[in-house]
Parts: C-alpha cells; sequence; structure tokens
C-alpha cells in the first residue's frame, strides 16, 4: 500500500485522498478503515496515512465503488439531461438504458413520431418532450452511440439494442401486426450483430401484458415468434459480448425453458422482474430459478427492495390498460374515454375481461388504490378507494370512474395504486436470494406515475440499517461487482489499485431515499416525479472526476461531462 504517493511516482497528476472513510469494496469482504487515493480517473492507493494534493474528509462515512444500475431508461433523457437526475443523487455513476425492448434506435425519421408514441404508452413519456429534446441526428445504433460520445454524460453510460424498434425499423407498419419472415428475421439479426460490435451492452425484449402500443395493441417485440427470438438471442450470443434483457415470458419463450436456452447461448440473461405477488407466482418463479442454478444456468432474475407503486390519472392509467377492454380506449379520443367511462355496459364488460383470467389483464388490487391528487374532490385526497365506496355503498371501481369524469379533466384525478412486491419477509427472501440481482428501478421512464431511481439508497437505509436483511458488504456487492461482471464492465465495480475511480462517499447511519416531489423541468415543460433530495449522501466521483459534494452536483463536473460509453468486455468462452 501507498504511504506517499508523489514519491511512488504519480507526482506528475494531481492526487485526491478521500480520508478516513470505512472502505467498502465491492467485492464483499469487511469494510476497514482506511484512505482511497485518486488520480488520473484511477485508483492509485487504498491504505493509511496516504499523500496527496487535495484531501477529502470521510470520517464517518462509507466510500464504496459506485453503484450500477442495470435497468433504466435513460434512452431520451441522457440528451437533455447528462447527469441522469434523478439517478447521480443516489450514488449511481453508470446506468444501463435500452430495456425492455425500448431503444430509440435503430429509427427511421418516418417511424420517430411512432416510436414516441409507443414510448408515451408503455413508458409515460411525453411524445412533445421527445420531439423537443432528441437531436434526431441519427438512424442506427451505432449512429445513436455516437451521437451520445459526441455531447458527453456526467454519468457512465451503456445501451441495449432493442427489439420494439428493431422490428419497426425492418417491418414497418407490420411490426405490430404479424411475424417475422426469414429474411426480416435475418436483417434484425445482422443489426443486432452490428449494434453488439458498436458497443451495445446487449439485445433486450418484452413479452409483458403492461406493455402495449401507441394502437392499444401488443408492442412490436409481442409479436415475435419463437424462430426469431432465437435468433436474435443467438446472434447476440455469437459476438460473446454483453447480456440478453428480457422483460416477461410468453407462450413462446416459458420460463423455465429460458433457463435452458441460455446454457446453449453461453451468455447471461437478466430477466424482468422477480417480484412479490397477492396470488403468490413468485414461488413459483423461484423455484424454477433455483433449480435453474443447480443445473448452471446463468440466469439473472432482476428483484427490488420498493413495492411497485403507480400513480396513475384516469387518462392514461398505465396498468388498467392492460385489460384488453380498456386497451381498446388507447388509440381513441379524450371523449371516447370519458363516454366509455359513463357507460355501465362498457363497465361490465372491464369487469367480465378481468374474471376471464390472465388474458383479462393485471386485476386491481382495489384495497391499496388511493386518492393522491382531485380537483373537484380535493376532500378525498389521501382517502381509500375501498372505504370511499363502502361509505357510498358502491363498489371501487364504479366509484373511480365516477370519480373521474366528474373532473374537469381526466388528468385532475391521480391514484395510487400497488401492483406487486408489498410482501415484505418474501421480498427479503428475494434480496438474499443468489443468482437474483438488484434491477427495475425504471429510472426515465413511467416519469409521471413512479420515480425508483432511489433503489440504492432504499436498500441501503432499509433493509440494511432497519431490517438488517443484508449486510452493508452484502448490499453494497450487489449494487457494484455483481453488476459489473455481469455485464462485463471491465475495470470497475471493486475499489482496487488500478480500477476506474468511480466512487460513492455516503453516511451509513442517515441514508435515506428523501422525499418525491413532482416538477416541471423536462423539454416542453413536461412534468415528471424526481426524488432528488436523498439523505446521507455526500460525494461521488465518476472516472476521478468529483461530479456530487457535499450532496450538490458540481457545476464544472456537469459542464466538463465525465461519463464515457462503457461496452462490455468479450467473454471467455
Amino acid at each position: 500500500m501507498m504511504e506517499e504517493l508523489h514519491e511512488e511516482g504519480v507526482d506528475m497528476a494531481e492526487v485526491t485522498v478521500l480520508r478516513g472513510g470505512t472502505i467498502v469494496d465491492g467485492t464483499g469482504a469487511p469494510g476497514v478503515r482506511g484512505d482511497v487515493a485518486i488520480s488520473e480517473g484511477k485508483i492509485v492507493g487504498i491504505g493509511t496515512d496516504l499523500h496527496g494534493d487535495r484531501s477529502i474528509d470521510a470520517s464517518g462515512c462509507v466510500v464504496a465503488p459506485g453503484f450500477i444500475d442495470i435497468h433504466t431508461h435513460y434512452d431520451a433523457q441522457v440528451f437533455w439531461d447528462p447527469a441522469l437526475t434523478p439517478s447521480c443523487f443516489h450514488g449511481v455513476t453508470t446506468v444501463v438504458a435500452g430495456n425492455c425492448g425500448f431503444s430509440i434506435a435503430p429509427t427511421e425519421p418516418d417511424r420517430r413520431e411512432l416510436i414516441a408514441h409507443t414510448l408515451e404508452k408503455v413508458e409515460d413519456m411525453d411524445p412533445e418532450s421527445l420531439a423537443a429534446g432528441i437531436p434526431w441526428d441519427f438512424t442506427t445504433f451505432p449512429e445513436y452511440l455516437a451521437s451520445i460520445q459526441r455531447r458527453g454524460t456526467v454519468l457512465n453510460y451503456a445501451a441495449y439494442i432493442g427489439h420494439t424498434p428493431l422490428r419497426i425499423y425492418v417491418m414497418g407498419d407490420e411490426a405490430s401486426a404479424r411475424t417475422a419472415t426469414q429474411d426480416e428475421i435475418d436483417e434484425m439479426a445482422r443489426l443486432v450483430r452490428e449494434a453488439m460490435d458498436a458497443g451495445a451492452a446487449g439485445f433486450a425484449t418484452s413479452f409483458a401484458i403492461t406493455h402495449l402500443g401507441a394502437d392499444g395493441k401488443p408492442i412490436p417485440s409481442r409479436w415475435a415468434n419463437r424462430a426469431e427470438i432465437e435468433a436474435l438471442l443467438r446472434a447476440q450470443a455469437e459476438t460473446g459480448r454483453g447480456v440478453i434483457g428480457i422483460n416477461g415470458v410468453n407462450d413462446e419463450l416459458h420460463f423455465d425453458q429460458l433457463y435452458e436456452l441460455q446454457r446453449e447461448l453461453g451468455i447471461p440473461v437478466t430477466w424482468t422482474a422477480l417480484l412479490t405477488t397477492a396470488q403468490g407466482t413468485h414461488h413459483k418463479a423461484l423455484a424454477i430459478h433455483r433449480q435453474g442454478r443447480e443445473q448452471g444456468s446463468a440466469v439473472f432474475p432482476q428483484v427490488s427492495p420498493r413495492p411497485l407503486t403507480f400513480s396513475m390519472n384516469l387518462l392514461e392509467p398505465f396498468t388498467l390498460n392492460t385489460n384488453p377492454v380498456f386497451a381498446e380506449l388507447m388509440a381513441g379520443s379524450v371523449e371516447d374515454r370519458v363516454r366509455a367511462y359513463r357507460d355501465p355496459a362498457w363497465r361490465q364488460r372491464v369487469r367480465d375481461a378481468w374474471a376471464s383470467g390472465p388474458q383479462g389483464g393485471l386485476p386491481p388490487r382495489w384495497e391499496t388504490y388511493e386518492v393522491m391528487e382531485s380537483t373537484a374532490h380535493a376532500d378525498l385526497i389521501g382517502r381509500k378507494l375501498v372505504d370511499l365506496a363502502a361509505e357510498r355503498g358502491t363498489d371501487p371501481f364504479d366509484l373511480l370512474l365516477d370519480l373521474a369524469v366528474e373532473e374537469p379533466t381526466l388528468k385532475d384525478i391521480r391514484v395510487k395504486a400497488v401492483v406487486a412486491n408489498d410482501h415484505e419477509e418474501d421480498v427479503a427472501t428475494l434480496l438474499r436470494e443468489d443468482g437474483c440481482t438488484l434491477g427495475l428501478s425504471d429510472a426515465g421512464a413511467h416519469v409521471s406515475q413512479l420515480c425508483d431511481a432511489p433503489l440504492a439508497t432504499d436498500l441501503l437505509g432499509k433493509w440494511v440499517r432497519e431490517k438488517g436483511v443484508l449486510s452493508l458488504e452484502q448490499a453494497i456487492h450487489k449494487l457494484t461487482q455483481v453488476q459489473a461482471e455481469l455485464f462485463g464492465f471491465a475495470g470497475r465495480g471493486v475499489l482496487e489499485e488500478g480500477y476506474v475511480a468511480d466512487i460513492v462517499v455516503f453516511d451509513p447511519d442517515t441514508v435515506a431515499p428523501g422525499p418525491l416531489r413532482r416538477v416541471h423541468d423536462f423539454p416542453a415543460g413536461a412534468e415528471r416525479l424526481t426524488a432528488d433530495q436523498p439523505e446521507g449522501m455526500r460525494h461521488l466521483f465518476v472516472n476521478g472526476t468529483q461530479v456530487m459534494a457535499d450532496g450538490e452536483l458540481v457545476p464544472a463536473a456537469v459542464s466538463a461531462r465525465p461519463g464515457t460509453l462503457v461496452r462490455p468486455a468479450p467473454r471467455h468462452r
């Protein structure tokens, strides 16, 4: 270990020493008291009594590798918000975008509006904001990465190539109408290989029932048959790089088949998401996962410490739209939706669909619904829907629609609803489970409906400090080295001499997500929920540059944009 850094030959550049913190290096090893020295973007010393040109007091704090968020949707936001807020405030130094197959390249100019409206429906992104904020100086996926690289980022950035834009690029309007021909499959496979050669993090797709396009039909990727799915997965596997990202499964590829297929492919697969459900379906999925792991499968279901909670208005009720009767309205007008909401016969059709089984969409958990915002009924804010329904002698569904049509607009009432992952004992099991990895922050998506970017600070505050479900070292290991090794991000995820200086400093006694607030700071004045005031987060370094000091972004660092495009290293097969 270095005692006098300048005597060790690094005096040609400034040395910054983080002094006196508890070093938790990301490997899972016990934390130790000491110093970490940084120079020219790398860690140049770990020890005690290190000397440098600049010293930062880290006493009472943990010094750890920067966190890696593998499930984000910053594909568009990266262009107007290079700091990728609020992730930067929660200790994240590297993000992976393009999840669920929703990248924004490749995209032909005449398909940009379709991509925008698809993102509007499935990820709650405002089309006007996208039009104003995306430069659209790219068509192909390699051009997209090059566009980001030219502008620079504050955090490190990686991105999947997504199945939905890939299908639209190759198949046009028929992407959401039919299976692909062999020639079309071959062309999509070529584009996957091209993207991987350019540095894509992997190929991502979705078969989730929640993912409906601009016309209320299943998104393009949900139309793929087994031949297409396997061809695209194998195209990536041939490159020996990156991770396959899959959201949900379907009749073409069952969950247990995914584990078997992975063993053939030879590169890791991550699956979104293994969450606790009221129906208990997570128990079956967990059993399949354990059996697959025993057989040698490298499949990593994503788990989350946070309940999956949506704040929905009744113009775009995301989880209700999984019901096919609701979905019929998605391509129609606001007036169509209001007329339907008033119609008793339409309401009964919705109920019949829910009663029909899985094809009827996600059945609402009415006991979790709460009025969050209302213009016409401000006195009801904070009240549970089931309590209000009981008082009025009606049921929660009828009451919700009655309240909605009494508002000036359908945007003027917003309800909070828990969809999954609120059974704390089972969540604890999933967080501890071998082979499960942390994901589903969804940062950058569903921006008016949720903000789960505080995944790391929630984990460290609630599940480490308060509940003791994981040790501090275990949690940091899962947030850092596990993710870096999964994706092949070489030289990151661990505090070690010679590794990249992506580092977070936080107070373990106070770290917490902080409050959510609604702001209108996106292009075209679009709104979003953000969590930019966490507790206990002190400093953040990206590639050796301090981008956050005492919990605040450093303006000079934001201007300098020290982040880089992170590309997965080849795997030894």
